[in-house]
């Protein structure tokens, strides 16, 4: 009976092991540079490097072909959580905002603020975020379980 309940323990993790998601690997999606309109004759741009296990993105806004605004983030994947952790400054602002970034599929996920981190569907604001196809992203904003904003980056090809 005990080697049973061995052999099904092992067969119960290996079913689990094989649906969990490569984080790092699915993370490398958003590599390269990405362009999105904000408004009309406002973009926004990000490049996103490999840093480690992580990436390091910089973005400026861009009105009327003049900079707007500058943005930094870095992202470090979070072995215990099983999420990415990222810090992100804004050149205008004071505040520093940290979230956490997962996928929920291999081409779809979800971003929170970091204290929201453990309670994703009860947080006030969240983001989604779906790779349409490899040079197309739509990124989501949901406040209060209501769509607030939904955001078209396309990768700019050198």
């Amino acid at each position: 009976m005990l080697l049973g309940l061995l052999a099904l323990k092992n067969e119960i993790k290996a079913q689990s092991n094989s649906r969990v998601l490569d984080q790092i690997a699915l993370m490398k999606q958003f590599l390269g540079s990405w362009k999105a309109e904000l408004a009309p004759d406002t973009f926004i741009i990000t490049n996103n490097l490999p840093f480690g296990t992580g990436i390091d993105c910089n973005g400026k806004i861009y009105t009327k072909g003049q900079v707007l605004d500058s943005i930094k983030q870095i992202y470090g994947y979070d072995h215990s959580s099983g999420k990415f952790l990222a810090a992100e400054l804004i050149k205008s602002t004071p505040i520093i905002e940290f979230v956490a970034v997962w996928f929920t599929s291999k081409n779809s996920g979800r971003e929170v603020y970091l204290r929201d981190i453990n309670n994703f569907d009860k947080a006030a604001m969240k983001w989604t975020f779906e790779f349409k196809n490899p040079d197309t992203l739509i990124q989501t904003s949901i406040r209060n379980n209501q769509v607030v904003s939904s955001l078209t980056l396309t990768r700019v090809k050198n």
